[in-house]
């Protein structure tokens, strides 16, 4: 897909279009000597103006530099020309045109036939609400379903992308002459940006759509949308999310087929900006880059979005004990530090556990059992474990700590986290622990965001590993055993990955004798990343997720353990699958255990 431009990219193109000549330059003979002109339409008419010869070269350049800058605006709404219409938020007719050809052979998300379904049903009194996070190709969507449209279809469409400042009387306004012209299809882009959307949503589901106008709303406000549903627009309103892009789909788009890269970038439509000597990777719209960008993502597209609609919904009354943050200026920061207090805790589980048994886990035991011997570590020779642990929980426990002047209470987090769960951000994971007899029942939290859980965690690595005894092995050392590290990060979210994808593409229980669970089983040692359990039948299915490309034995230990697939057999019915999802090649084991890759497992989900 191509490069999107930042806002700071559009308004300098913007700023440098308005100073630049139309029109073209023509050359005449008048009298046996060669004269050059510009000439432009205005008012209906042809203009001119006799340029020097030594002008000429000068102006072709401005014209042709017009046009490069037009051509990459034009998907933005921005024109070549000034518009001589009286409102030039709408397209139609050729601008429409367009400004939908430039996405001319995209493929197309995995939710866009639902918009060409809602676009060819009988009229009704609703509307369809296409919504997520920023870079996850909803104006794409709009783009494409002009494209689709049949040619009598698109003589009645039109498109508007809503301007800070505009609000329902502006759109009722813009609806009414549209529909006084005959035009039935309405596209409105970032329509949340109205202040009045959410006590007001209800105009285009009860006034335009019952008068036969297919409209479709779209913008990165989730919340509000979400806020609307529940009030303006219960029960008229179709939704379509765009924030969770699982690997297939990432796949299938980006032309990308390593697992690697869509941990570290996934969540959004655009390639990681690999190369930090391109200015563009700097920009503040870029992917998950580093940790600056990451928190500028997490500002701009998920904090300011649950502020501005918590703002906006009933003079925000809605915002509740959360208010005090509010009014100190310092909700966005206390969201923020949310997400990332997240993101630690998910990070301590990975890397604190290990420090129980006096070392780091796997990536310890493979540092030291490393097959090539010249790359085996004693981690627990190079490292201060003590002072890493100690270092570790003093980093999580207090990190961002003298950001904020009001306490983020365990009232606000809980809120805050309700939040986020409802801008499809985060997904509860249910965790089945057999504890003697007895099944409890927890939580586990997996984040929708691949990509900004990594950068994130990369970082804290990076800086826990900063470790007074560790920083004097040479640069070549600590950077190996980093990266092992970060491998075993890597693993705990390649377990994330294939528990929410899985998730998503099973179907829910119905009752207690249909549908499927999904679910992570512990016991009071050892656990199964996964279980697939058929309510229909009786049966499960066991899978452990293992990062790494190779196989060894001791990867399927628990799926050959006779004690732990007795006491899963008893409490959830019977076994007939177990399996490990790796990165290397399929192939089943002698003892009975299949290997499946894992990106093609994740390819296969329906």
């Amino acid at each position: 897909m191509s490069r999107e431009l930042s806002d700071k990219e559009i308004e300098r193109c913007r700023e440098e279009l308005a100073k630049l000549p139309i029109g073209s330059i023509s050359r005449k003979t008048i009298a046996g000597k060669v004269r050059y002109y510009r000439q432009w339409a205005e008012d209906g008419r042809t203009r001119s103006e006799y340029l020097k010869e030594s002008e000429v070269e000068g102006m072709r350049r401005k014209i042709e530099r017009r046009r490069e800058l037009a051509k990459l605006l034009r998907p933005y709404g921005i024109g070549a020309r000034p518009s001589v219409r009286t409102d030039v938020a709408v397209k139609t007719g050729r601008d429409l045109s367009d400004w939908a050809d430039f996405v001319s052979g995209w493929d197309a998300r995995d939710v866009f036939p639902g918009i060409m379904k809602f676009l060819r049903w009988p009229a009704q009194s609703k509307v369809l609400i296409v919504f997520g996070l920023r870079r996850t190709g909803k104006t794409t969507m709009l783009q494409q379903a002009v494209r689709a449209l049949t040619r009598e279809e698109f003589a009645k469409a039109a498109y508007m992308k809503v301007r800070m400042g505009d609000t329902l009387a502006t759109m009722d306004d813009r609806l009414s002459r549209l529909h006084r012209r005959g035009f039935r299809y309405v596209f409105i882009d970032e329509v949340t940006l109205l202040d009045d959307f959410i006590d007001g949503a209800s105009l285009f589901s009860d006034v335009y759509a019952p008068m036969g106008m297919k409209i479709v709303l779209s913008g990165t406000d989730s919340l509000g949308f979400r806020m609307s549903i529940d009030q303006e627009l219960f029960d008229r309103a179709y939704m379509l999310h765009t924030s969770f892009i699982p690997f297939r789909e990432y796949s299938r788009l980006l032309g990308i087929e390593d697992i690697d890269e869509y941990i570290s970038y996934g969540g959004l439509l655009r390639r990681g900006e690999k190369n930090l000597d391109d200015p563009l990777a700097n920009e503040p719209d870029a992917s998950f880059r580093d940790e600056e960008s990451t928190r500028r993502y997490i500002d701009t597209a998920i904090a300011r979005n649950i502020q501005h609609s918590l703002a906006c919904c009933r003079d925000g009354r809605y915002f509740g004990s959360l208010r005090e943050l509010y009014e100190k200026n310092e909700l966005t920061n206390a969201i923020i530090r949310v997400i990332e207090d997240m993101n630690h805790e998910f990070l301590a589980s990975v890397l604190t556990r290990p420090f129980k048994s006096s070392d780091l886990g796997i990536a310890s035991r493979q540092l030291m059992t490393d097959r090539d011997a010249s790359r085996r570590r004693r981690l627990d020779r190079m490292l201060d474990k003590g002072a890493v642990t100690a270092e570790l929980m003093r980093y999580l426990d207090i990190r961002n700590a003298d950001r904020l002047g009001v306490k983020v209470s365990d009232v606000h987090a809980a809120a805050i986290k309700a939040y986020l769960q409802r801008l499809d951000l985060t997904r509860d994971c249910p965790v089945r622990i057999i504890l003697g007899e007895s099944v409890v029942n927890g939580v586990r939290v997996l984040f929708t965001q691949p990509g900004m859980r990594y950068c994130q965690a990369e970082a804290l690595v990076r800086a826990m590993m900063k470790d007074s005894s560790f920083s004097k092995e040479p640069p070549a050392e600590q950077e190996y055993v980093t990266g092992r590290v970060l491998d075993d990060v890597r693993g705990r979210m390649l377990e994330d990955i294939v528990l929410l994808e899985t998730m998503e593409s099973t179907p829910r229980p119905r009752d207690i004798f249909s549908g499927s669970e999904v679910f992570k089983l512990q016991f009071e040692s050892g656990e199964f990343d996964m279980v697939v359990r058929d309510l229909s039948d009786g049966t499960c299915r066991l899978y452990e997720v293992k990062h790494s490309a190779e196989s060894v034995d001791e990867q399927f230990r628990h799926l050959v353990d006779s004690e732990l697939l007795s006491r899963t057999e008893k409490a959830f019915g019977k076994i007939v699958e177990r399996t490990v999802l790796y990165r290397g090649p399929d192939f089943d084991h002698d003892a009975g255990i299949s290997y499946r890759n894992v990106e093609g497992y994740l390819k296969s989900l329906p």
